[in-house]
């Protein structure tokens, strides 16, 4: 069985003949562009427009031969973000959730999208064909407009066919760019899934390493500095020196105080052989999405 979802109204007004609980519906596949692959969980499709069970779900949430919605902020190379106001494209953000639901345990926000951007994650692809095809959606992240804890990221996913790619780590890259053109430090929605607090602390450890080695004249540091030369929260600077296993317990003025041991730091270094690159390339972003952040 199979079936394409594009209700025409936003999907707090489709009608359904029973309540959405997501035990009660099963699809088994999804395709998405050319690629069909299975899902991991329950999602809470409305079960009066897609039925009680289903073996394949068509499409996302936009027409095939259209490019995606939104503002294009960023590209490079053959990657590409475009950002989605939730309030202006209510009904392709409902379905993106729902879409995303397929995937993760975790989520909870489905239809009032209102409050939040969406910044999807496009593959370009050029095999040649005039025209060349739109980009392809193959992940996103979800953030609250106005976050009183500072968050830069809800909710992030890449689909299963474009995971172990590295590509998390560019809508993680994109997440603390973004905070850095708003001039305040922020970080993830916590509690953070397992499989996210590892592609998190892969971020961290890169963003901190660097911090510190652009920082390595100075005979002290604190936790602060790191954190503002990082634009990571103190508290994610701490986790990571932790994980990174770089601090020790000195006495200073009778009392314990952890230190950042440079010697560890080094070894850290050359054992973990981790990429310093930054993921993202601020010359990659659009001219006039950065000159509309800075009014």
């Amino acid at each position: 069985m199979a079936t394409a979802f594009f209700p025409g109204a936003p999907l707090s007004q489709a009608k359904s003949t029973s309540p959405l609980r997501a035990t009660n519906l099963s699809i088994r596949h999804v395709a998405l562009g050319d690629v069909l692959f299975k899902t991991w969980y329950p999602s809470y499709y409305p079960e009066g427009i897609v039925g009680r069970e289903l073996d394949r779900l068509y499409k996302l949430c936009h027409a095939r031969n259209e490019s995606p919605p939104g503002q294009l902020i960023y590209c490079k190379d053959e990657y590409a973000i475009y950002e989605v106001n939730g309030e202006e494209h209510q009904l392709f953000s409902q379905n993106l959730s729902l879409f995303a639901k397929l995937f993760l345990d975790n989520k909870s926000v489905f239809f009032d999208v209102a409050s939040f951007n969406f910044y999807l994650l496009a593959h370009k692809t050029t095999n040649g064909h005039v025209p060349e095809p739109p980009p392809q959606i193959i992940g996103f992240f979800s953030k609250e407009k106005m976050s009183w804890d500072n968050n830069n990221l809800a909710c992030i996913l890449v689909f299963p066919p474009w995971q172990r790619k590295g590509l998390g780590k560019i809508l993680i890259g994109i997440s603390y760019e973004l905070s850095r053109f708003e001039g305040r430090i922020g970080g993830p929605e916590k509690p953070l899934s397992e499989l996210g607090r590892i592609g998190y602390l892969k971020f961290w450890q890169a963003r901190v390493a660097n911090a510190l080695l652009d920082l390595r004249n100075k005979s002290t540091l604190s936790v602060k500095e790191i954190a503002d030369a990082s634009w990571m929260l103190p508290e994610d600077v701490i986790t990571t020196l932790k994980e990174m296993d770089v601090l020790e317990t000195k006495k200073i003025k009778n009392q314990n105080s952890l230190v950042i041991n440079k010697t560890r730091v080094r070894a850290w270094l050359t054992e973990s052989k981790i990429n310093l690159e930054a993921p993202v390339d601020e010359a990659g972003f659009a001219e006039d999405f950065l000159i509309e952040d800075d009014e």
